[in-house]
C-alpha cells in the first residue's frame, strides 16, 4: 500500500516539473524577461539611483529645457533692448525736427498767454541758451547709448545670440551712435553761426542806437525849438523801408510848378528817392529819383526825363527843377546853374491833386509800399514847392543865399513835416557853412 502511495506521488511530481518548464520555455520564447532590483525603504521608484548613469534620452531632455531657458531671458533682454532703441529713435526724430526748424530762421514756438513752450521741453528763449540745452541732450543721449552698448556687452552672451540677430543689434547701434555724433557736430555748426550774426546784428544795433542817443544829446543841448520854423533838416540815415518824411499839406491842381531842395548824400549806388507825389490812379504823378547805377531821373505821370547831373559826393547841393504842362517843357539847375533842359515830358497833362508826398521814399501805392532800394539816405532841407516856373535870378539868389522864398503851395516848415520810422529833425547848418562845400 505505501509502495503504491509513494509511487502516485513521484508521478505527480514529475508531471508539475514539467508544467513549469514548459511554461518557462514559453516566456523565453516570448522574449519576455523580469529583472528585480532591491530598492531601499526612501528610495522613490522610477528615480535614477545614485551610482547609475542618465540614459541619453534623459541628457537630451535636460539639454533642450536648459535652452528653452536661456532663449526665453533672451528674448526678455532682446525686449528690453527694443524698447531702449525706441525711446532713442523718437529722442533723435525730436532733434532732427527741432534742427530743421532752427534752419529756417527760427526756432518755432507755441506762443500762449504765459510764454511760449518748444518741442523738447521748457527751453529758453536766448538761442544761445537753447543750442547749449540741446547739446547737453544730445551728450546724454550718447552717454545712455554708450551706457545700453556696456551693459548689452557685458550681460548678454553674443555667441548664445543668433548671428543675423547679433549683427542687426551692431548695425543699428552703430547707426545711431553714428546720427547722435551728427546731429552733435550740426548743433555745433549753427550755435557758431548763430552766435556770428547774433553779435553782428547786436554790433549794428548798437551803433544806430548810439547814433539816436547822439542827436538826441543835440537836441536836448540846443533849444526846445528851431531858431526859425525853416531852420531844420530830415536826416534818413539807413536805406530801409520804413524811414521817410511826410509832408502835411498836399497839392492842387496844378498847370506848372518849380521844386527846389537842399540835398546832401553820399549813398552808392544812387541816392534813391528825395521825394515823390502820388494820387489816386497814378502813384508816380511826380519823382525824383536816382537808383542802381542809373542817372538821376524826374518823373511826371510816369514820363521820365534823365537829368544831367550827379550829387552823391557827401555835399550840400542846391537843386531846381521846374515844369510847364504846355508842351511839357522842364529845367534842371544844380547850385543855381542850369544844367539841362527839355520838352515832352507829359505835356498838356494837368498835376492831380489830393496826392500825398513824401520825403525819402517811392511810393507803390498812395501812401505806402515803399522799397527799400529806392529809399533816399542822406539829408534834405528847404523843400519848397510853387505854381509857376521861376525865374533864373530868382533860383539863382535862392541858392546863394541871397534871399529866402518860400514856396507859395508847399512851404518848408516844421508844423508842416512829420517824420517816421526813425527819421529824425536837426538844426540845420547856416547858409554860408553850406555853401562852403560848393
Amino acid at each position: 500500500m505505501l509502495a503504491v502511495i509513494s509511487a502516485g506521488i513521484c508521478l505527480l511530481a514529475l508531471a508539475g516539473g514539467n508544467t513549469i518548464n514548459k511554461q518557462q520555455q514559453l516566456r523565453d520564447s516570448a522574449g519576455e524577461r523580469f529583472v528585480c532590483t532591491a530598492l531601499p525603504p526612501d528610495a522613490t521608484p522610477g528615480c535614477p539611483m545614485q551610482g547609475f548613469s542618465a540614459t541619453p534620452e534623459e541628457e537630451l531632455r535636460s539639454t533642450v529645457i536648459q535652452l528653452r531657458e536661456t532663449i526665453l531671458q533672451q528674448k526678455e533682454t532682446i525686449g528690453n533692448q527694443k524698447d531702449t532703441i525706441r525711446e532713442l529713435t523718437a529722442k533723435l526724430n525730436r532733434c532732427e525736427s527741432l534742427s530743421e526748424d532752427g534752419k529756417h530762421g527760427s526756432w518755432k514756438k507755441v506762443a500762449g498767454k504765459s510764454g511760449g513752450k518748444d518741442t523738447m521741453g521748457d527751453l529758453p528763449r536766448d538761442p544761445s541758451q537753447i543750442i547749449d540745452q540741446l547739446s547737453r541732450t544730445m551728450q546724454t543721449l550718447k552717454d545712455r547709448l554708450e551706457n545700453l552698448e556696456h551693459q548689452l556687452r557685458s550681460n548678454v552672451s553674443y555667441s548664445a545670440l543668433p548671428n543675423d540677430l547679433r549683427e542687426m543689434l551692431q548695425r543699428r547701434l552703430g547707426d545711431l551712435e553714428h546720427q547722435l555724433l551728427n546731429k552733435v557736430a550740426e548743433l555745433e555748426d549753427e550755435k557758431s553761426i548763430l552766435h556770428n550774426e547774433s553779435a553782428a546784428h547786436r554790433h549794428k544795433t548798437e551803433s544806430a542806437l548810439t547814433a539816436l542817443l547822439e542827436r538826441v544829446n543835440e537836441l536836448e543841448k540846443g533849444s526846445s525849438a528851431f531858431k526859425s520854423p525853416d531852420d531844420f533838416k530830415v536826416s534818413l540815415p539807413l536805406r530801409t523801408n520804413y524811414l521817410y518824411g511826410r509832408i502835411k499839406k498836399t497839392l492842387p491842381e496844378l498847370f506848372a510848378f518849380t521844386i527846389c531842395m537842399w540835398l546832401k548824400s553820399s549813398a552808392s549806388p544812387g541816392i534813391g528817392t528825395p521825394f515823390s507825389y502820388a494820387v489816386q490812379g497814378q502813384a508816380n504823378e511826380i519823382v525824383l529819383i536816382e537808383w542802381g547805377n542809373h542817372p538821376i531821373e524826374l518823373l511826371i505821370n510816369d514820363k521820365v526825363a534823365q537829368l544831367p547831373f550827379s550829387i552823391g559826393d557827401g555835399k550840400w547841393h542846391h537843386i531846381c527843377i521846374t515844369w510847364t504842362t504846355r508842351d511839357g517843357m522842364w529845367e534842371a539847375y544844380l547850385d543855381g546853374v542850369k544844367l539841362g533842359s527839355g520838352e515832352n515830358l507829359a505835356p498838356w497833362h494837368p498835376i492831380k491833386p489830393n496826392g500825398i508826398l513824401i520825403l525819402g521814399q517811392e511810393q507803390d501805392t498812395v501812401g505806402g509800399r515803399f522799397d527799400a532800394t529806392q529809399a533816399f539816405v542822406g539829408e534834405l532841407s528847404q523843400f519848397n514847392i510853387w505854381d509857376r516856373v521861376l525865374k533864373t535870378e530868382d533860383i539863382v539868389n535862392i541858392s546863394n543865399c541871397s534871399t529866402n522864398m518860400p514856396g507859395n503851395i508847399i512851404p518848408w516848415a516844421d508844423n508842416n513835416v512829420d517824420v517816421f520810422g526813425g527819421a529824425t529833425k536837426l538844426p540845420l547848418e547856416p547858409c554860408e557853412e553850406r555853401l562852403i562845400d560848393l
